[in-house]
C-alpha cells in the first residue's frame, strides 16, 4: 500500500503473504524485484526474512510463527502450485485433443 493514494496508515500484510515473500527471496529472487512486484518496501522484506530466520515472523495481529508452521505453510503452497499445474495441464491436453480432430 503506497502513500501515493493519500492514505496515512500502515499496510497490514497477512502471514501467508509474508511467508511467500520470504520464500521467493530465499529461493534466489532478488529482494528488490520481489519487493517491487509485491508492492512492499525492500527493507520490510529484509526484516521479514530476518524474523523468519529467528522464528518470530508474525502476520497482521497474529502471534509468532514456529519453524514447523512455516514449513507447513510452504508445503501447502507447494501442493497448491502442483494442483494448479495439473489442472492447467489437463485443460491444455483437452484443448489440443479437440484441436487435432
Amino acid at each position: 500500500m503506497s502513500k501515493e493514494d493519500g492514505s496515512n496508515h500502515r499496510a497490514r500484510y497477512t502471514l501467508e503473504f509474508k511467508l511467500e515473500a520470504v520464500r521467493l527471496v530465499k529461493a534466489g529472487q532478488e529482494a528488490s524485484v520481489t519487493a517491487r512486484v509485491l508492492g512492499a518496501p525492500k527493507q520490510t522484506l529484509s526484516n521479514w526474512a530476518r524474523l523468519a530466520d529467528q522464528g518470530a515472523l508474525k502476520g497482521a495481529g497474529e502471534r509468532p510463527v514456529s519453524a514447523e508452521q512455516m514449513e507447513l505453510a510452504r508445503l501447502r503452497a507447494a501442493a497448491d502450485v502442483r494442483e494448479d499445474g495439473a489442472r492447467h495441464s489437463k485443460n491444455a491436453t483437452a484443448y489440443f485433443a479437440t484441436e487435432s480432430r
